[in-house]
């Protein structure tokens, strides 16, 4: 796990001391091995610059930017390719030697005999730099599920590129030009969605594509190798249900697997949930005692490590409890906006920092369990946005028009709790299942960004917009699933967990993500995931084979921390720092008045959605750290 930066200028500018400012500020993602490279011909320079954390191939033979023996080809690598062994054993029957035992160095021959096409062939997580000397391109590659972030800058004659917006910031020619319509979009969800950033002419690689850029003509395409859309419209033979569940264990055991190929001692962060559990019970069984650790907190009231530890009891692991003290996570507040730099709306990025800095103190690469709910059904909103979205489908249309003319007249709602008429207004006009589901969801909706937002912004499209990519006739909760994995998992959980766990240098792993398994469950009945009400069906029912019902059935917990508490008591200092009139009337892009009422309500206990508050309280926080 790492991090890379760099650029290509068509001017020829830009030299080794911009490079080096620029892969410093990604120290925290690699503080074992630095490198830095100038490519120059008549058409171009280019800077590569990266930060190495060792995980494979300790030794400096892992050095990178790595170059092919004939010096022309060039790759950096954020991540790991859980398969290189087998590509590698692949090609050196083709004839290919290798001089280290680096997924770096495989990558590069594999791209050398099979053409880009070779990123088809890798599992794993990934952002990927290949430059081809030869041929005069660049590539910009994001895994498949896109756990691992990449972003670009490009204007004119120059492209900006890296694992993290702050090194974009040091280049000469980046300009930080908040986008309203970007702006618009964070306060729907609390998160900016791929290819979309904070800021103009910026964007983030989509995940399963990759950016060419023709370093002759100047010219840049994006290209799509795999979708979760086209995973799910995918017919194949239905399974039965015991078919289904020996080939779920089946291919959940080859990912967890995959997911513990390290040189350096892995661990796995056990909740006691079923997701975690599921993790740890296929690892125990496959390689005896494995290591798990859980953090716990004081404070009762969001303290796991209790169940975690009757699991770990069970299973017979060698388990560490990290106990945290709860107000530790408070001190995090104040450098959120350093961590995330562009506006993250989810306050669960709080506790997810304090528990990678426990957990670096023990271990360098920790597996998670991300996605279960995604590909399994685990969400309460599931159900929830299940049952409102089949009762809509039930409405004949021409009463749904009837009922929304109506609703359109009712006056708008107190910006301090949701505008509950203006939604139902909204879910009336949706022109599908996915639409309806993000409206069902949102905080704010449509009509009430454009009263926050005063900046002359439009209502960008995302893969909620793209529901006629799904077939008809799948179900609503496939493609409610369908449209989780493209969105709230990889603009919300993934991007959370990659900046808390590199913010410490701590590899966090994602054995769910495995694109196999969603290629598989995709397929399921829906009554294998969500049955009378109850997720994850299929996953609970292979963790119950390895520990007893009786241990793993209790209430779901949230990740979370009492930071509505906080703002009001502790870190009323900050709040209002922040929320200062000052602050506040020097941004241009939030309506002041409103903005006023938010706090004014929260301060008096007469704010009824908090979350509303938050996300206007984490934009200008990001607003005045990077702005002001």
């Amino acid at each position: 796990m790492c991090g890379f930066t760099g650029f290509i200028d068509f001017k020829n500018e830009g030299d080794i001391g911009i490079l080096k400012e620029m892969t410093n500020t990604l120290i925290h993602r690699g503080p074992d091995d630095g490198g830095f490279e100038i490519l120059d011909s008549e058409f171009y320079r280019i800077g590569l610059g990266f930060r190495r954390l060792s995980i494979i191939d300790l030794s400096p033979l892992g050095h990178q930017p790595m170059f092919s023996n004939d010096k022309k080809v060039v790759v950096m690598l954020n991540g790991e390719i859980y398969n290189f062994k087998e590509i590698k054993l692949e090609l050196q029957e083709l004839g290919y030697r290798f001089i280290s035992e680096s997924d770096t160095e495989v990558i590069i021959a594999s791209y050398i005999h099979f053409g880009i096409e070779a990123i088809r062939k890798f599992i794993g997580m990934f952002a990927i730099t290949i430059v081809d000397i030869k041929l005069n391109k660049v590539f910009l590659v994001r895994d498949r599920a896109g756990v691992k972030p990449l972003f670009y800058f490009h204007k004119n004659d120059v492209i900006v590129f890296g694992s993290e917006l702050k090194a974009l910031h040091k280049h000469p020619k980046f300009e930080k030009e908040i986008d309203p319509n970007a702006v618009a979009l964070f306060f729907a969800n609390g998160n900016i969605p791929a290819p979309y950033s904070i800021y103009k002419n910026c964007f983030k690689i989509v995940p399963s594509e990759y950016l060419e850029v023709d370093l002759k003509t100047k010219s840049t395409k994006t290209k799509k190798y795999w979708d979760a859309f086209e995973v799910y419209n995918t017919k194949k033979e239905q399974l039965s249900y015991n078919e289904a569940l020996g080939k779920t264990e089946q291919i959940l055991d080859s990912a967890f697997k995959y997911r513990m190929v390290a040189d350096v001692p892995v661990g796995v962060f056990l909740s006691g949930g079923y997701d975690s559990t599921a993790v740890a019970a296929l690892l125990s069984k496959n390689y005896g005692k494995i290591n798990t650790y859980t953090i716990g907190f004081k404070d009762k009231t969001y303290d796991e490590s209790i169940y975690a530890k009757t699991v770990a009891d069970y299973l017979g692991t060698n388990h560490f409890e990290m106990i945290c003290d709860i107000d530790d996570a408070k001190e995090i507040v104040p450098d959120l906006p350093f961590y995330y730099d562009e506006p993250f709306g989810d306050s669960s990025a709080i506790p997810t920092i304090l528990v990678s800095k426990e957990a670096r103190k023990h271990v360098t690469v920790a597996l998670s369990a991300d996605a279960g709910d995604e590909l399994f059904a685990g969400y309460p909103r599931h159900k929830k946005s299940l049952q409102y979205i089949q009762k809509l489908n039930a409405i004949p249309l021409p009463f749904r028009k009837v009922m929304s003319t109506f609703l359109k007249f009712v006056p708008a709602a107190d910006i301090s709790k949701a505008d509950r008429f203006d939604k139902m207004h909204s879910i009336l006009n949706s022109k599908d299942d996915i639409s309806a589901f993000d409206i069902i969801n949102c905080t704010y909706s449509k009509k009430e960004i454009d009263r926050l937002v005063t900046k002359q912004h439009k209502h960008l499209l995302t893969d909620f917009d793209n529901g006629q990519l799904l077939n008809n006739d799948l179900s609503t909760l496939k493609k409610i699933l369908a449209v989780e994995y493209k969105t709230y998992l990889v603009d919300d959980i993934l991007q959370k967990v990659d900046r808390a766990s590199m913010s410490v240098s701590l590899e966090g792993r994602e054995p769910f993500l495995d694109h196999r398994i969603l290629e598989l469950v995709a397929t399921f009945d829906d009554s294998f995931k969500l049955n009378n009400g109850i997720g994850k069906r299929i996953l609970k029912d292979i963790v119950h084979k390895y520990v007893p019902k009786e241990i793993m059935e209790r209430p779901k917990m949230g990740f979370g921390v009492p930071i509505q508490r906080w703002l009001k008591k502790e870190l009323i200092d900050l709040f209002e720092e922040v929320l200062s009139d000052k602050v506040i009337n020097q941004q241009d892009f939030l309506n002041v008045k409103l903005v006023k009422k938010l706090k004014d309500d929260y301060l008096s206990n007469s704010l009824e959605d908090f979350e509303r508050l938050w996300f206007v309280f984490v934009f200008l926080q990001w607003y005045k750290k990077w702005h002001c």
